[in-house]
């Protein structure tokens, strides 16, 4: 199982990235791909979820109404569009993918298996 992320980059306040996450090494079948957030000095925040089962989203607080997560089976790729973004969006970001689940799991790192190595997306005022 491999989750590649992609994407990130330097961008000034308002602006937006896409990040990418190729997954390789299980079928699009049954799983969940979330996205989480790690600042400097804070833990590990889950931001958003896509369920390939039935292709329901669910978003934290912090980025509802600025980002949108979707997903391509045929690529086996999940995109994070990142709308408005702020400076306190600065963060190491990184998939993740829980297999053989109906829906999203819990909004915490327990929830997934297995992980990408993250993509630094830095946003300047």
């Amino acid at each position: 199982v491999q989750l590649v992320e992609s994407g990130g980059g330097l961008v000034q306040a308002g602006e937006s990235l896409r990040l990418s996450c190729a997954a390789s090494g299980f079928t699009f079948d049954d799983v969940a791909i979330g996205w989480f957030r790690q600042a400097p000095g804070k833990e590990r925040e889950w931001i958003s979820c896509i369920s390939s089962t039935d292709g329901i989203t669910t978003y934290g607080d912090s980025v509802k109404d600025r980002f949108t997560i979707s997903s391509d089976a045929a690529k086996k790729t999940v995109y994070l569009q990142m709308n408005s973004l702020k400076p306190e969006d600065t963060a190491i970001y990184f998939c993740a993918a829980a297999l053989a689940v109906l829906n999203c799991p819990r909004p915490t790192m327990s929830g997934y298996d297995h992980w990408g190595q993250g993509t630094q997306v830095t946003v300047s005022s």
